[in-house]
């Protein structure tokens, strides 16, 4: 089944008005000089640099993300965004439960797929993050942690279409660290038969898996030459366009 990657970029708590803006325009310059792009693009900036960066995108072939959602639609939740505000500014996806969120957040994989569920219902596609800790994984635990994250994550109504998984092993995000390619598939194959026991094998043979955890330009193509690897989800490389574009570049 071909599956088209996607290289998505998630900018974290990064960048003010200038710098976001700045960065969005390097980023739809360089995708507009491609003739054939063999993956898709995806920039999840702050949700403060949302309504700039989108106006920055307009007319171009890279997709507008945010970073999390609320539950719930609207309400007396200070401080929250949802989804139905996200879809009306102009996102098409959202990440939902990264590794920060679940720990700084205490976000539960129960709550990841309320989210999630409310996402899709506003017409969001959803990319759900898991991954292992270093402790879990020393214990052999990562292919049971992350299976058992994915089952209950994912809302009973994901799609291909509307859905995308992250794999990101919580010790290699921002640490310069990253498992061996080898590893990497293994974890990916595990998630999409969990996947395919969740829901389906025809779903689980067409959604897309990412990898993610210090992903750059120099390890880039070892993990997205992987069959279960469809993309990469990138943090602190994607906060340079030049670095993002040759992680993208690797594809070809």
């Amino acid at each position: 089944m071909l599956r088209k990657k996607l290289i998505a970029g998630n900018w974290k708590m990064n960048g003010k008005l200038e710098d976001g803006v700045n960065l969005a325009r390097a980023v739809s310059a360089a995708v507009r000089k491609l003739t054939k792009p063999q993956c898709e693009f995806l920039i999840c900036p702050p949700f403060t640099l949302l309504y700039s960066v989108k106006k920055v995108l307009r007319g171009n072939k890279v997709a507008l993300g945010a970073q999390d959602a609320h539950t719930a639609s609207k309400g007396a939740h200070t401080g929250d965004i949802s989804s139905e505000m996200l879809k009306d500014i102009g996102c098409s996806y959202v990440i939902l439960g990264h590794s920060e969120r679940r720990t700084n957040h205490g976000e539960s994989s129960r709550v990841v797929a309320r989210k999630a569920a409310a996402a899709h219902a506003n017409g969001l596609k959803t990319i759900i993050c898991i991954g292992e800790t270093e402790k879990e994984r020393d214990e052999g635990r990562t292919i049971e942690v992350c299976t058992k994250q994915i089952r209950n994550s994912m809302p009973a109504g994901s799609q291909a279409f509307n859905t995308v998984i992250a794999y990101e092993p919580v010790w290699a995000i921002g640490t310069g660290k990253t498992p061996t390619p080898q590893d990497v598939e293994e974890v990916h194959a595990a998630i999409r038969k969990a996947v395919a026991k969740k829901l389906n094998k025809t779903i689980a043979s067409r959604m897309r898996i990412l990898y993610g955890g210090s992903v750059k330009p120099t390890n880039a193509s070892e993990f997205l030459s992987l069959p279960d690897v469809d993309g990469a989800l990138i943090g602190g490389a994607s906060l340079k366009a030049e670095d993002f574009m040759a992680i993208a570049k690797s594809v070809y």
